[in-house]
């Protein structure tokens, strides 16, 4: 196929893998040393270890601990559900996560831990994102995580079939919320934490309940000392038991306030505990909880915040406008609206007084009841001019640094101009790998960061962010946060009545449905887009779309379709003057001519386009321009050119690392080699590129792999191995509904058989085929009908 987006530098097929089973296993003995087509290569990767760091300061707990070793039970009554609720701030986390280092031994096949923040002032986790981290974690490749979210929990919970996991679920709000990620095996356990009592969980899904007590007395003042050991000296234990009393005896009440008083080694602990009591005289609440507890822990938070110094003080109130679960030292500069330099000081500050926490290099995050509290105090003390100024800045700096980031990543895709940044500095990068990798670190703040704009009133950047986020899902699949902030871009251009906007955000769903091989809803949003760009006079955007509708008359096999759209679409990049969409039409143009039969005219186009995509330097369409003047030139009997063109598509995929060109283009290779009289080197080609497409889960092309294996094997006068492989592609593409690619697995699975001598069970896969191709009238359909016809000499 050819480059089925113009914002990608190489074709990619919308297909998904499921990755349920391992394959089968399939050996090549005498050719060259062997050919091994082993099972899923993810199955030996390292398992996931996801879980945070032990907490530091955990004291007793012990029979709570034998409780939760009793409630998962042995080998022969083992539980897979454990619940542990208690209220705010008493230790639930800790206690889940002491436990899950101690028994993670018991689960060698990984641990998965999630925050599903289900207290946080902002909206909690959905289970699709939870979903889709979780797969990648147990090896799933993003191209083969579905988007609908049924399918999601299919496939987590066929990868976990028979795994030994250990899954920690912090902070559940509901039990709607967890219950798709349970997963449907008894060898994995799940742990879930959460203030509510999660009753469902236990009648309905056979969960055990620990309810967690407050620390006990004796516990408490342990903990004060464990924290405060090293800094103090002679401090009164009836005092120590007056400070555990004011905090309510909860961990992370007592866990600030010891911090506090080890930051103040010759302060009398006397003088502290007045501090605190004053505090609590002064304490207004905090929100409608009207408990004890609930007052304690958020006096204990005042009583820490007013020993901060001012600009600390002001960072930590800042921070509860950031609109994501975590962030970085340069996000809280922006807003501070200050240099990095000089919020490094007041973080560290806020690390050690435990108002906030670090959890890997320079990234931090709140506890949901400090995160409140920092909500309460920016309102309090900064004015709606300044909270708005703020929140502006961190968007402006997430905006800009993402621009950033796609114009080192994929230069050719930013078709939104963005203004410069008046008072924040966004990153640069060096690298694509640093722009990707940061990417991917922020991809959740990216998502926050565009329905925070939208909700704040800032339509525009709204948009702008689900545009230049659209390329950066669009490459990795990323369906959950690529539907969410199309969705949002959307509803943020038409209040603002912006229809270039609206158009943007039309087409990034068209995208993304496309992809997700949701073909008429991608249409409907194609055209829509089409019709907005039609009326505004947006002569690129129109252009952009047209060919959007050839994509999708190519992937329905529509050729005439297909070809009226690129010619269409060509003619008005030619009257734009733009020489980079003019060259990608050509090579769209140059794939419809050969999937028509029309040879020479598909060569003419691509060395058209080749002559312009050298000379502008886009390496991806080049390389996608010379995948399919192989394919052109070997049907024409012009083998050694071939050879040659796919020579250089090879060395440019090599050059770039991108495994996506490499595994795809090298199947044609094995075309190539074929029609060289050199199987055995074909079957090598094959083997790779089905060994990338599995890892990469690209189902269908990983069939079109194995598909080849099949006829090298026929060539080599192995027709039982070449059964195996036809029968495992046409498995795939039946799977997958793609009628044309079943039809020639189908076609060349009867030629092996036939060539097997199992003349009767060729008759079935045979007239299939010729079923399927009654559906299309191209030359290429009627020459694969003949040769239907021809096999077995009938």
């Amino acid at each position: 196929m050819s480059g089925r987006d113009e914002h990608e530098p190489t074709p990619r097929h919308v297909n998904r893998s499921d990755l349920r089973g391992p394959a089968d296993v399939v050996q090549a003995r005498d050719v060259y040393g062997g050919v091994h087509f082993h099972g899923d290569p993810v199955d030996r990767e390292s398992p996931p270890r996801q879980l945070p760091g032990d907490v530091r300061g955990f004291v007793n707990r012990i029979a709570e601990l034998r409780a939760l070793d009793r409630l998962t039970g042995d080998d022969d009554a083992r539980l897979t559900l454990s619940v542990i609720t208690g209220t705010a701030g008493v230790g639930k986390t800790s206690l889940a996560l002491r436990w899950a280092h101690r028994a993670r031994h018991r689960f060698p096949d990984g641990q998965l831990y999630a925050n599903l923040r289900g207290y946080d002032p902002g909206e909690p986790i959905r289970p699709e994102a939870v979903l889709d981290r979780f797969l990648r974690a147990l090896g799933v490749p993003a191209a083969a995580i579905p988007a609908d979210r049924e399918d999601r929990e299919a496939l987590y919970r066929s990868r976990l079939a028979d795994r030994r996991v250990l899954l920690v679920l912090d902070n559940a709000a509901t039990a709607r919320q967890v219950r798709p990620l349970l997963p449907g095996s008894d060898t994995c356990l799940t742990i879930v934490t959460s203030r509510s009592m999660l009753s469902g969980l236990v009648t309905r899904d056979g969960g055990r309940r620990l309810t967690l007590p407050m620390l006990t007395e004796d516990d408490a003042v342990a903990l004060l000392r464990s924290v405060t050991a090293d800094h103090r000296a002679g401090d009164d234990p009836d005092e120590l038991i007056e400070l555990a009393r004011l905090c309510a005896r909860l961990p992370l009440a007592l866990r600030i306030a010891a911090e506090r008083a080890a930051g103040r080694p010759f302060m009398p602990l006397g003088e502290l505990i007045q501090d605190l009591r004053d505090e609590s005289a002064l304490w207004d609440a905090l929100t409608a909880e009207d408990d004890e507890e609930a007052d304690a822990v958020r006096t204990v938070f005042a009583w820490s915040y007013r020993g901060l110094g001012t600009t600390a003080a002001r960072v930590f109130r800042l921070i509860g406008l950031h609109p994501g679960p975590d962030f970085s030292v340069p996000a809280v500069a922006a807003l501070a609206g200050v240099p990095v330099a000089q919020v490094r000081q007041p973080l560290d500050a806020l690390v050690t007084a435990h108002l906030v926490e670090q959890h890997a290099s320079g990234r931090f995050h709140l506890h949901d009841l400090l995160r409140a509290y920092a909500v309460d105090q920016v309102r309090q003390f900064e004015d709606e001019e300044d909270r708005r100024e703020a929140l502006r800045r961190v968007l402006e700096w997430y905006l800009h640094s993402a621009d950033a980031a796609l114009a080192r990543t994929l230069p050719f895709n930013r078709t939104v101009p963005l203004e410069p940044p008046a008072d924040v500095v966004p990153l640069a990068f060096t690298s694509a790998a640093e722009a990707d990798a940061w990417f991917d670190g922020e991809r959740d703040n990216l998502v926050a960061a565009t329905r925070a704009a939208a909700d704040a009133g800032m339509p525009r950047t709204a948009w702008q962010f689900a545009a230049i986020l659209r390329s950066v899902f669009m490459h990795r699949n990323a369906f959950e946060g690529w539907f969410t902030t199309a969705r949002i871009g959307l509803a943020a251009a038409r209040s603002l009545g912006d229809r270039r906007g609206e158009a943007e955000a039309l087409e990034s769903l068209g995208k993304a449905h496309f992809q997700s091989r949701q073909l008429d809803e991608a249409a409907e949003h194609h055209r829509a887009a089409l019709a907005i760009r039609r009326d505004i006079g947006d002569a690129q955007g129109t252009a952009v779309s047209v060919n959007a509708l050839g994509l999708l008359g190519l992937r329905h096999r529509r050729l005439t379709d297909a070809l009226d759209h690129f010619t269409d679409a060509l003619t008005r990049f030619e009257r734009l003057g733009n020489r980079r969409w003019q060259a990608l039409l050509l090579s769209n143009l140059a794939e419809t001519r050969y999937e028509l039969g029309e040879l020479t005219q598909a060569v003419e186009l691509l060395e058209r386009a080749l002559a312009v995509q050298r000379e502008i330097a886009d390496r991806g369409q080049e390389g996608n321009s010379l995948f399919f003047l192989s394919m052109a030139l070997r049907e024409l009997g012009r083998i050694g050119e071939a050879e040659a063109a796919m020579g250089r598509a090879l060395a440019i995929a090599e050059d770039a690392g991108s495994p996506v060109w490499l595994a795809h283009w090298l199947v044609e290779q094995a075309r190539v080699l074929r029609a060289s009289g050199r199987p055995a080197e074909a079957l090598e080609a094959v083997h790779r590129a089905a060994t990338i497409q599995r890892r990469l889960g690209d189902r269908s092309r990983e069939a079109m792999a194995l598909d080849g294996a099949g006829e090298a094997y026929q060539e080599l006068g192995r027709a039982e191995e070449a059964v195996a492989f036809h029968l495992r592609a046409a498995a795939s593409h039946r799977g997958l509904g793609d009628a044309w690619q079943l039809a020639v697995s189908l076609a060349n699975l009867a030629a092996a058989l036939v060539g097997a001598g199992r003349l009767e069970e060729a008759e079935p896969p045979r007239w299939e085929a010729w079923d399927l191709l009654a559906r299309f009238d191209d030359a290429r359909a009627a020459a694969l009908r003949d040769r239907i016809e021809a096999i077995g000499g009938s």
